[in-house]
């Protein structure tokens, strides 16, 4: 790692589940000096996975929509290390609902753990970062970051403007030698699909079990097979993740599973349209999702 630290000081979100749970782990045992943080709620997973409060790997609660929680964990970092030298924003949601049931406040609040939240910790380390004329930024972002899905529009709303805005910063800290990537996983084998949120319009809106019944039938039974079946595992991206941050040139996207590394490859060397369309022929059971052709009045018919 490109510092002259001997113990880098690093800050990690969502550290309680998933990928975050898997990079504290790594780091616990490597030779680091770790504030690794969760909500508050979930803090107690750190405990019961091994990895307890120590003076050098430090638990915080911290919801990255949060502005004073975010303010005491950089506040906590200076006082405790003297310094901040990587920052992987690791912490993130999802919403599972096609564009017409998702309303304003879904789609804020997607945006603001996703995407707000993450940034600003970032923009909150910076100053740091620059003085030391020195650090990391490593975003975990999602293959729904580089192409979307029928019922991932907010998701990968939130995950687009978190590569776009990451992308400029990378331009922006080059000149200060604070290194800037986005990792990207694809499908990871786990169960967090499990764990999605989902909008009221879905749960009472009859058009959800009639019009897009089987958009949410045949597109959650794919997740679902396709994470149970993935052959990347929470810890495989975690090092990808702790390979990132070692690097001494790290590039600014790094796909971080097979699948990911190949729909970068597929959107490189196809035509868009082509791109489109093969992907939508391949949506599972895409045949159920086309409504029954219906006669339109004849001042409707524009064909």
């Amino acid at each position: 790692m490109n510092t002259t630290h001997e113990h880098p000081v690093v800050i990690l979100t969502g550290s309680s589940s998933g990928i975050g749970l898997a990079v504290a782990k790594k780091l616990y045992r490597s030779n680091y000096r770790v504030i690794a943080t969760a909500r508050e709620q979930s803090l107690h997973r750190l405990r019961e996975q091994g990895l307890p409060d120590t003076p050098t790997f430090l638990h915080m609660p911290l919801d990255v929509t949060n502005e004073v929680q975010r303010e005491q964990v950089v506040r906590r970092a200076m006082q405790e290390f003297g310094r901040i030298d990587v920052l992987i924003n690791n912490a993130g949601i999802a919403y599972r609902a096609v564009f017409e049931h998702m309303s304003r406040k879904d789609d804020y609040h997607q945006a603001h753990v996703n995407y707000f939240g993450p940034m600003d910790l970032a923009r909150s380390v910076l100053p740091v970062m620059r003085e030391q004329r020195s650090g990391r930024i490593i975003n975990v972002s999602s293959v729904g970051g580089m192409m979307s899905m029928p019922t991932m529009s907010a998701y990968s709303a939130s995950k687009f403007a978190l590569e776009g805005a990451t992308e400029a910063l990378w331009y922006e800290m080059k000149p200060w030698n604070v290194k800037v990537s986005l990792v990207q996983p694809g499908f990871v084998r786990s169960d967090s699909f499990e764990h999605v949120y989902v909008t009221d319009k879905v749960r009472s809106d009859a058009m959800g079990e009639q019009v897009y019944e089987p958009y949410y039938r045949n597109m959650s039974r794919f997740i679902s097979r396709m994470m149970r079946w993935s052959p990347s595992s929470a810890a495989d991206v975690a090092d990808v993740v702790l390979r990132t941050m070692k690097a001494s040139r790290p590039p600014l996207r790094v796909a971080a599973t097979l699948d990911a590394r190949f729909f970068s490859l597929l959107r490189r060397f196809l035509p868009r349209s082509v791109y489109h369309e093969f992907l939508y022929i391949m949506l599972p059971r895409i045949w159920e999702w086309q409504p029954q052709a219906q006669e339109l009045p004849a001042e409707l018919n524009l064909r």
